[in-house]
């Protein structure tokens, strides 16, 4: 590794350090099905959040409410307490393409359609309110 790819490695790690994030991979809904749920939270305060994802009736919500709340956990550990209410926001949030897995199905007259079942990978950020400002 050359000298100006290891220094800013070693920058972008410092910068990592003072982010509360939680990331998710492989998972193996389509990168669209999420991206409609992440855009219902983004932005709001994580206890509306959780709230929202609780009660919301797509496949995908219960897996980023667990991401959500890990993310919480993150930022508690790192902070050394609990988190209060109306104080940590979902700051950003994306969802990126995984893997996609190539299938067969059987077709009339002896073809095969091509089935694709995709996956992508979410990372969710929380922070407070003036970190959000302060990054805008």
């Amino acid at each position: 590794m050359g000298a100006r790819k290891k220094i800013s490695a070693e920058k972008r790690k410092e910068a990592l350090k003072t982010m509360y994030f939680a990331k998710l991979q492989n998972v193996p809904t389509s990168p669209r099905k999420m991206r409609l749920v992440a855009d219902m939270i983004r932005g709001m305060e994580v206890n509306r959040a959780l709230g929202v994802l609780k009660f919301s009736s797509k496949e995908a919500a219960a897996r980023l409410e667990r991401l959500l709340r890990s993310a919480i956990a993150n930022w508690e550990q790192k902070n050394e307490r609990k988190a209060e209410s109306g104080e940590l926001y979902v700051t950003k949030i994306f969802v990126d393409g995984g893997a996609t897995l190539k299938r067969m199905r059987p077709a009339p007259q002896g073809r095969g359609y091509r089935i694709r079942k995709r996956s992508n990978h979410v990372t969710v950020f929380v922070g407070s309110k003036s970190n959000n400002e302060d990054q805008n």
